[in-house]
């Protein structure tokens, strides 16, 4: 193998920077020419790919966002445009690719491995969302977390200062877990996410007993997936008599400086990478599970549902509990 590149697909994550630096480092190391492909699946069919040195990926580890940037490719679904793709790579004499991103970004790249047959590719999870299955942990996830955090903390400052109610929407798309996450180490008293059937009668007697007791605000985080953010605010307003509001997080979920986990994870995802497809890998999912790096079959991750831990699960429906107070 003399010629690697590198994409990015789909949502960008922090984290993403430090993978590119590490690509380029470990590849030469290991006696390889790294390319780079702007802008996804789209700047490998319009051939933007170019060769890479150090000097592209110097100081770029504390940069939130991916320098290579990064795209959602419809053409991409077509046979004749992956064509051009696998053509651009054969051109380039690239021998493996790395993509960092999500579940469709995967399921793109199986495409390409199924009708390469003499290119390897390797996938690394890249998604706040964290709903890729087969790994305990994707790239960006710390990092937007700890931006989540922040922005609890603050909104709490206000919140208890006005005495409000405030719904924080996060994202994660179908997926709970940056909202589970974020209420369970934020302090929250209410959580809202599609994987917990909830039951807003047992949230009022709680809620109504502990305004009783002197609590005069509420945080509520809520999942992007349900939809429902101005519902639960009016439900505040009209059956707890709290003035309320819905702050929607948004984007900013996304970016941000890299956290040092997201670094260190980031390095741990390219170095298994590399290694796989210089061991013959042709179609592979680098996963971290227990503390371990291996990679696993495209089929076992981006053609099964992702299923957040039990145990975190058995925390968030204890929101429901009249014990879950936290005056």
């Amino acid at each position: 193998m003399k010629k690697i590149a590198i994409l990015c697909s789909g949502g960008d994550v922090s984290g993403m920077n430090a993978a590119l630096k590490r690509f380029v480092e470990y590849a030469f190391d290991r006696g390889m020419q790294p390319c780079f492909v702007e802008n996804g699946y789209e700047g490998l069919i319009d051939n933007q790919i170019h060769e890479a040195g150090y000097s592209d990926v110097a100081g770029i580890i504390s940069i939130g966002g991916t320098k290579i940037h990064t795209s959602r490719s419809e053409r991409f679904k077509e046979e004749a445009y992956r064509r051009k793709a696998l053509e651009n790579l054969r051109t380039h004499g690239i021998d493996g690719l790395v993509i960092l991103g999500g579940d469709g970004s995967f399921k793109g790249m199986q495409k390409l491995a199924d009708e390469s047959g003499d290119i390897g590719f390797i996938g690394i999870p890249s998604t706040i969302d964290n709903d890729i299955a087969g790994t305990q942990y994707c790239l960006g996830v710390d990092t937007a977390l700890n931006g989540i955090r922040v922005s609890i903390d603050a909104i709490r400052d206000t919140a208890s200062s006005f005495g409000r109610a405030f719904v924080i929407e996060v994202m994660g798309r179908e997926c709970g877990y940056l909202a589970l996450v974020s209420a369970l180490t934020s302090g929250a008293e209410m959580c809202l996410i599609p994987e917990i059937p909830y039951d807003l009668s047992v949230y009022k007697e709680d809620f109504l007993q502990q305004k009783k007791e002197g609590r005069s605000y509420f945080i509520a985080v809520v999942s992007e997936a349900l939809k429902n953010s101005e519902e639960i605010s009016r439900w505040f307003e009209e059956e707890i008599e709290v003035e309320s509001r819905v702050t929607v997080l948004g984007h900013v979920q996304r970016g941000g400086i890299p956290t040092v986990h997201d670094r260190l994870m980031a390095f741990h995802f390219v170095t298994t990478g590399i290694d796989a497809l210089l061991g013959g890998t042709k179609s592979a999912v680098v996963c971290y599970n227990n503390g371990t790096f291996v990679c696993k079959p495209i089929e076992k991750v981006a053609f099964k549902k992702y299923y957040i831990d039990e145990d975190l699960l058995k925390l968030g429906r204890e929101f429901e509990s009249p014990q879950h107070k936290q005056v």
